[in-house]
């Protein structure tokens, strides 16, 4: 019963990130989204094998990092018109390269255009578990896969739902948010954390009985941020944001749209510290999504750009 009710707690992080696609078309109404940043960079090479962005990227405790690529949306630019992938990178290898993953099972790879991506370890037999947003001809839904050896995901279902217009049951658990965009758990899953793109600020919630969240408080970022990624080991908050979505919402190679990669030290604290860890114009990095960071190291994904490898020490 505990494993069914994380596998759920999964499916409904899932499920803000499927919600949170429409909202992403009204980014032009921001006035935030045309600032510009200074650029501070890292020691970052990028990623082989990803040319059409890592929209987002999530890291298991043995250093297996997941990545969606190649997604499409309406509004928003694309380098390639072939089929979304998946990628699994491992960071304990001396040259973590991403690895094409193989999917099986019954699937329509044809239209497969993967988003957000939530991961579950089955503690009874370390199986790994991923619930994939897919917006096959724009519509939403999520896929679960499970990652076998050989590089294989094997699709287990698809869950759709008429709540998921932006997975079993879908029901709302917090509400009064504008724009409900990336999700993630604290280490010891007692808290939500939410982005509320459109407010630029970070929601905290805490879990209740019954799958309940109560709003806790809510953290000013100062940007439009997009995916949440949170440290295992020190309970810190990375979020990947874009600093200027106007560019990103129109494409100009000329002037494109920049990055922006922002941490939340101590964030249940009464003065948690919002930090700039990196910060482009958008010619090394264009429309940062994702930050995930791993022992020192930190892979930075984009909407539909390259990919980062960091050093952080």
């Amino acid at each position: 019963m505990a494993a069914m009710k994380k596998v759920l707690l999964a499916v409904a992080v899932a499920a803000f990130a499927v919600f949170s696609g429409h909202r992403f078309l009204k980014l032009k109404e921001i006035m935030l989204a045309s600032r510009e940043i200074p650029v501070k960079h890292l020691s970052c090479h990028y990623l082989q094998n990803i040319e059409y962005g890592a929209e987002d990227i999530t890291i298991l405790k043995d250093g297996l990092a997941f990545m969606s690529t190649g997604l499409k949306f309406p509004g928003l630019h694309s380098f390639s018109d072939e089929p979304g992938k998946m990628y699994v990178l491992d960071l304990l290898h001396p040259k973590p390269t991403p690895v094409e993953l193989q999917i099986s099972g019954e699937l329509d790879l044809s239209s497969f255009n993967p988003h957000g991506i939530s991961a579950y370890t089955d503690e009874a037999d370390d199986s790994v578990y991923l619930f994939v947003v897919n917006h096959p001809h724009h519509n939403s839904q999520v896929e679960i896969f499970r990652y076998v050896e050989e590089d294989t995901l094997v699709h287990i279902k698809t869950i759709t739902h008429p709540l998921l217009h932006s997975p079993h049951e879908v029901r709302v658990v917090a509400d009064g948010l504008r724009s409900p965009n990336g999700i993630n758990i604290s280490p010891d899953k007692r808290y939500i954390y939410v982005s509320d793109i459109m407010d630029h600020d970070i929601d905290v919630f805490e879990r209740q009985e019954g799958e309940q969240l109560r709003y806790i408080k809510s953290v000013a970022v100062g940007s439009l941020c997009d995916n949440i990624e949170v440290d295992h080991k020190t309970g810190d908050v990375w979020l990947g944001c874009h600093p200027n979505a106007m560019k990103l919402s129109s494409y100009d190679p000329e002037d494109p749209p920049g990055s922006e990669v922002l941490r939340i030290e101590n964030i249940h604290s009464k003065q948690p510290v919002v930090s700039m860890e990196y910060a482009d114009d958008g010619h090394v990095l264009m429309g940062s999504s994702v930050a995930a960071p791993y022992e020192g190291k930190l892979l930075i994904g984009s909407v539909f750009h390259k990919a980062l490898y960091c050093l952080l020490k």
